[in-house]
């Protein structure tokens, strides 16, 4: 998709799975991009696909459940690129499984509240004062179909994805009389690093019966989550906000 060249992309969470495949689109459709991430490494594969590729891109590390470092992220988007468009909150952890919600892990529960909400909402905290600049910004904050249902075992995980709805319907009233869209996507299950992570390989019984519980009898790819990601801050999408758009192959369809 293109006709955003001019325009700053701020991605989280760029060094690797949906992230990285946001950053791509993003540049593909001629926006800037500010790659973000804690992973230095992965974070500067992304950077050296985008300019090998012809796009522009910064990066700079940084942990989103630290206010410090959000603040210095956005302030290194605007030192570097002067502006900021777009903003895809997307960096995000698994966390742990337990197979009862008051098994929970205390320490676990706390680290992945941290980072996959509190990070989204110090995200918005230090984003929406410039995307405010922009006139038309765009936030899209990566949710999950488990933001819409429960799946027993992921207590955090599934609270967090809710929670993480909740702060982009109540962001999406308060500004959108300023001109601020605020949106949130909530993919299926995705092919990415952090499912691997996870234990699950391509082709073992875990990942045939996850793909079985899609209409479309398989895995989504993180270049669909990324695409309808850069759809979201288009102008095609110019009345599209406080929604959670599934992206999710039909999981929530039965």
């Amino acid at each position: 998709m293109r006709g955003m060249e001019g325009k700053v992309a701020l991605v989280t969470g760029a060094g690797s799975g949906i992230g990285r495949a946001t950053a791509l689109a993003f540049a593909r459709g001629g926006a800037r991009v500010v790659a973000a991430d804690l992973a230095a490494e992965g974070n500067r594969e992304t950077v050296a696909l985008i300019r090998e590729a012809g796009g522009a891109a910064e990066q700079v590390q940084a942990d989103v459940s630290v206010s410090d470092d959000v603040r210095a992220m956005v302030r290194f988007a605007i030192d570097n690129c002067g502006r900021l468009d777009y903003a895809v909150n997307n960096a995000g952890i698994g966390g742990e499984l337990a197979f009862h919600t008051a098994d929970y892990p205390e320490e676990a529960w706390q680290r992945l509240i941290g980072i996959n909400l509190t990070g989204v909402f110090l995200c918005m905290k230090y984003e929406i004062p410039e995307l405010l600049k922009a006139g038309d910004g765009v936030i899209v904050n990566m949710a999950s179909v488990l933001g819409t249902v429960g799946l027993p075992g992921a207590a955090a995980y599934t609270a967090a994805k809710h929670g993480v709805l909740g702060l982009t319907k109540t962001a999406a009233l308060e500004y959108g009389p300023q001109g601020l869209r605020v949106t949130a996507l909530c993919p299926g299950f995705v092919e990415t690093p952090l499912i691997r992570q996870g234990g699950i390989e391509e082709g073992d019984d875990i990942h045939r019966a996850i793909a079985g519980m899609h209409a479309l009898k398989r895995w989504g790819t993180a270049d669909e989550v990324a695409a309808a990601a850069v759809w979201l801050c288009s102008a095609e999408a110019s009345f599209v906000t406080g929604a959670g758009m599934l992206v999710d192959g039909g999981y929530t369809a039965q």
